[in-house]
């Protein structure tokens, strides 16, 4: 129970990755504060479960990203993880869903920053894990909008990491390659559009086609790997992108 005394936030934490990482900094002590969307009666159950404060904040938005961080108060830990997808080739990619997943995987992480570091500067201690995706180091057809934010989350990282040097503050990219969430399974609908294959095709032909052990990442595994980068021996670890992905970029 090594994060007792430890305020962590994780957007995106009522499904899939975040909620993963959500039950692994709890089980190490950590005051929980989830974000997310889902059935009322869900959210409460998991709030129950992990003894954890609920804020619904729509983050493709300035207002939502301080509506989220006013409620929550100061935080020791940071998992900036709420993200969107849209697959499309770029001259028929919606304007609308552009904006909406550069604001929602790239520019929200840019706000909650923002208004965690004063108090982790203050007492000399923060965490900071921006979870990335494979898509940060390399790229795929049909995906602009996604690949340019996860991009563009590699770069801020490492920039805030080397502001916050000398702090006590780190901040890291986790970057997993496909695992079975509800991001991933939602864009396979338009992967088979786009390509003209079938569910089976996409699963195999194309998620898993690039991982060289061709197994799904396990979000309990992402879990795993944000617990450690919030561990006293890791407080030398900052401005790293943590590929968690089945070997798919060492190729």
């Amino acid at each position: 129970m090594f994060l007792s005394g430890k305020r962590a936030l994780v957007t995106g934490s009522t499904s899939g990755i975040g909620l993963a990482v959500a039950r692994a900094l709890a089980a190490e002590g950590a005051d929980m504060v989830l974000n997310g969307f889902g059935e009322e009666a869900d959210i409460a159950r998991l709030c129950d479960e992990l003894r954890a404060q609920h804020v619904a904040a729509d983050l493709t938005t300035r207002e939502g990203c301080d509506a989220l961080m006013d409620a929550a108060g100061p935080i020791d830990i940071l998992v900036n993880n709420a993200g969107m997808q849209h697959v499309a080739p770029v001259e028929s990619f919606p304007v609308e869903k552009w904006d909406a997943i550069v604001a929602l995987n790239l520019t929200a992480a840019f706000h909650t920053v923002r208004r965690s570091v004063p108090h982790m500067n203050a007492q000399r201690w923060g965490r900071i894990v921006n979870v990335a995706s494979a898509h940060s180091k390399t790229a795929s057809p049909f995906k602009s909008a996604y690949v340019a934010a996860k991009h563009g989350l590699d770069g801020f990282t490492k920039t805030i990491a080397l502001e916050l040097a000398r702090s006590g503050v780190t901040a890291n990219c986790v970057s997993p390659g496909y695992a079975w969430t509800p991001l991933v399974e939602n864009q396979i609908p338009d992967t088979m559009k786009a390509r003209g294959l079938s569910r089976e095709d996409v699963i195999n032909d194309v998620l898993l086609a690039k991982q060289p052990t061709k197994k799904f990442v396990q979000p309990v595994e992402i879990g795993a790997l944000a617990v450690f980068l919030c561990r006293e021996e890791a407080g030398n670890v900052t401005g790293a992108n943590w590929s968690i992905d089945g070997g798919w970029t060492a190729e």
